[in-house]
């Protein structure tokens, strides 16, 4: 008897998405889940009742006047909030800038009117039945955490990865090296100079001793030596 072919499990949920600029760069993006996007979602929402109640309170001065004016206002908050901020601050409204994400497209390019209108204007759909019921099903069960409004706008929101900070070398003043050094021995030394805040002090001078020779210094000041050559490998900063 003949086997059934085994069945093909569905791919494990990933949390990165890669996307290939024009240029042939593969970049790493880190989509949102619902949680981080719920809690951005909240803070935005709680932003813009504090501003409609301002409002509200201000305009009801005016009178009749003044609940038109609300009324203005009231559609302005609702339906272009979100795409002010999106569009005008690099995919960010103030909930998703302090929750560290932002809305992009699919190519990680920058989000456009366009998309930003399409997937704030669907939101009348992630809405139903009750309480963003079909929109959390969506995250759910997307592989990138996608809303309706966002797989029609082709767009993605994902975490704002923090530029790496610049090592930190230790104070020593620039030196130049006793030899000419190859690419890969001026790389060991700003490696070991980046490195140093994290290694312990009898690591170090373990370290720099091995190097004390071809440096032509004593290994009690080869640690210092090494630091003055990375600092002159760099460079003024």
């Amino acid at each position: 008897m003949f086997s059934s072919p085994p069945r093909h499990a569905c791919p494990p949920l990933d949390t990165r998405y890669q996307v290939e600029t024009p240029e042939g760069i593969d970049l790493q993006l880190r989509p949102a889940g619902l949680i981080p996007r719920a809690l951005a979602f909240a803070i935005d929402l709680a932003i813009r009742g504090l501003l409609l109640g301002l409002g509200y309170l201000l305009l009801a001065l005016l009178g009749q006047f003044g609940m038109g004016l609300a009324s203005i206002l009231t559609f302005l908050l609702t339906w272009w909030y979100m795409v002010l901020f999106e569009v005008l601050n690099q995919g960010r409204s103030p909930g998703k800038q302090m929750m560290g994400l932002r809305v992009i497209h699919d190519d990680g390019t920058p989000i456009g009117w366009a998309a930003s209108l399409t997937r704030n204007l669907l939101r009348f759909v992630d809405i139903l039945p009750f309480a963003y019921a079909l929109g959390i099903l969506s995250c759910l069960c997307h592989s990138s955490f996608k809303r309706l409004g966002d797989i029609a706008a082709g767009t993605l929101v994902v975490y704002r990865d923090q530029p790496p900070a610049a090592p930190q070398l230790a104070d020593a003043a620039p030196l130049r090296a006793p030899f000419a050094m190859s690419l890969n021995e001026q790389r060991a030394l700003l490696g070991f100079a980046e490195r140093a805040g994290q290694l312990s002090a009898p690591r170090r001078q373990e370290l720099a001793a091995i190097l004390a020779e071809p440096l032509q210094v004593p290994a009690a000041e080869a640690e210092q030596r090494i630091n003055g050559i990375a600092r002159g490998l760099l460079g003024p900063t």
